[in-house]
């Protein structure tokens, strides 16, 4: 048996914790002489096995959900992990036997030009590589599909994912901190459809709190506040109004806007009926926009919707974010322009996402920010702060 079964014991007492920089240099395979040591952790499994082609490889549990194996090989290429895990659960915890690819063996989902781009604040589509994506990697043993997960929380001691997946309560899915971007990412092989899910921020100051995704696509209806992963099959049909809009001077031509605000124009419509009603309301009246007051996530339904929580998720009280889709495209198809009413002043001021993530976890990254005393909203010295703030997502909005 290898002398390296086991971690480190300074190593393994920061991953039991949550508070482990690189717990991919622990978890996942590695070569010790001419043994590959591998490492799962899964509280819930009662026992694993690593499949390599036809070979089994039982795994020793180390305690507190740590298993690993040493393979009398190197240069391995590819492998799998027999999860066997209790017949019920509690929530969408996986049950019986599951075979999957080790998330731990993969390259990060971020590039270097991502992180020096987001770094300078100069990465144009901030939506594309933070937050939550599906997305399907080649392996030897062939495709595996999974999410790639990754958050901005430059001051944590420690990131994990949690999530219906494992029972909301669990260390067994920590990120990796990507050097000094503050960026901490994960890929999660056989992530649930639709899965709900948090980050656990481990805090400088020791606090651990879950936070929603502030890159989230899709949120659970308020007052839940979970994030959710979200994959969009929506076929826009709105091709021609895109394209003359390409050609189109706005300064030059005439323009007429309807401003709405969802939860009370007509109180009760999903996005699927108010594009059947709100479109046929300002075409009759003459309009050639609608400006929608804040529809961003937000945690009070009573409010205008300015505290906003998920700056790239339409609220969940009116549909999906596919649902919101066919309501922009059924009023570009009918000619009218949509503005959506982006609102960087109006934060919520009892433990947002900025103070998870802005302060400084050390002086490689000084982040001087401060708040309005009327508004909440945060300013900041960093440019990788402002991007954070005025990146967009793209819904085929006008402006």
């Amino acid at each position: 048996m290898s002398r390296q079964l086991a971690p480190a014991a300074a190593d393994l007492t920061r991953l039991l914790a949550g508070e482990h920089h690189d717990p991919h240099a622990i978890l996942g395979a590695h070569e010790y002489g001419k043994d590959t040591v591998i490492r799962v952790l899964r509280p819930r499994a009662r026992r694993t096995v690593v499949l390599v082609g036809a070979d089994r490889f039982p795994m020793r549990h180390l305690g507190s959900g740590l298993f690993a194996v040493a393979l009398p090989l190197t240069g391995l290429a590819d492998y799998r992990l027999e999860m066997h895990y209790p017949d019920t659960a509690e929530f969408a915890e996986p049950t019986g036997v599951h075979t999957v690819a080790d998330g731990y063996r993969f390259a990060p989902t971020l590039g270097e030009i991502d992180l020096h781009l987001f770094a300078e604040g100069r990465h144009e589509r901030l939506w594309d590589v933070l937050g939550a994506h599906r997305r399907t990697l080649t392996t030897p043993g062939g495709e595996v599909s999974g999410v790639s997960f990754a958050v901005w929380a430059p001051n944590a001691r420690g990131v994990g994912l949690i999530g219906d997946f494992n029972g909301w309560d669990s260390n067994d899915a920590p990120l990796r901190a990507l050097g000094s971007s503050g960026v901490w990412e994960v890929f999660w092989p056989d992530f649930p459809p639709d899965g709900l899910y948090k980050f656990r921020i481990h805090g400088a100051d020791g606090t651990v709190s879950d936070r929603a995704d502030p890159f989230a696509f899709a949120t659970e209806v308020p007052p839940r506040t979970a994030s959710r992963v979200t994959h969009s099959e929506y076929r826009w049909g709105d091709g021609d109004w895109m394209a003359q809009r390409a050609r189109r001077d706005p300064v030059a031509e005439p323009m007429s806007t309807y401003e709405v605000h969802l939860g009370s124009w007509r109180p009760g419509l999903s996005y699927r009926r108010l594009a059947v009603e709100l479109t046929d309301y300002v075409v009759q009246h003459g309009f050639t926009h609608v400006e929608l007051l804040p529809v961003a996530e937000h945690p009070f339904g009573g409010s205008w919707g300015y505290q906003v929580t998920s700056y790239y998720a339409p609220t969940a009280r009116f549909g999906t974010p596919d649902d919101f889709r066919a309501l922009v495209d059924a009023l570009h198809r009918a000619g009218i322009g949509v503005i959506v009413d982006w609102v960087p002043a109006h934060f919520p001021k009892t433990h947002g996402h900025w103070a998870a993530s802005t302060a400084p976890r050390s002086t490689s990254m000084p982040i001087r920010a401060a708040v309005s005393s009327s508004t909440g909203a945060p300013t900041s010295s960093t440019s990788a702060a402002r991007r954070y703030a005025t990146s967009w997502w793209p819904m085929h909005c006008t402006g």
